[in-house]
């Protein structure tokens, strides 16, 4: 496993997160902007970001916890690698949920 990797988890996240930024402050100003389809289509991107996030979470802390105990001397490189993907892949999974959240549209108030 390379820093690339790990790079690239990060970068997913930084758009996840500006996407649901994005379309939350769409949503609280005007519903009219935000088109059904493109609401579904961001809803589909997050639910399989999410499910991808935690699987890879689990893949990644699985792969360091092989290395723990382990005499060779790469093992301390590829436990840290191991867990600091594993933190990105948890912010792919939390920035995934900030946007399914950034989807709800609001309850309309009742007409008086």
């Amino acid at each position: 496993m390379s820093w690339t990797q790990v790079l690239l988890l990060v970068l997913v996240a930084a758009i996840l997160a500006g996407t649901a930024w994005f379309t939350r402050r769409t949503v609280e100003r005007a519903r009219a902007d935000l088109l059904a389809h493109q609401a579904v289509n961001r809803l589909v991107l997050a639910r399989a970001c999410a499910l991808v996030g935690a699987l890879l979470v689990g893949g990644y802390v699985g792969h360091a916890v092989s290395w723990l105990g382990s005499p060779s001397y790469v093992a301390g490189e590829r436990l840290t690698r191991s867990l600091v993907a594993a933190v990105a892949a948890g912010a792919v999974l939390a920035a995934s949920l900030l946007l399914e959240r950034a989807c709800r549209v609001p309850a309309e108030p009742p007409a008086p």
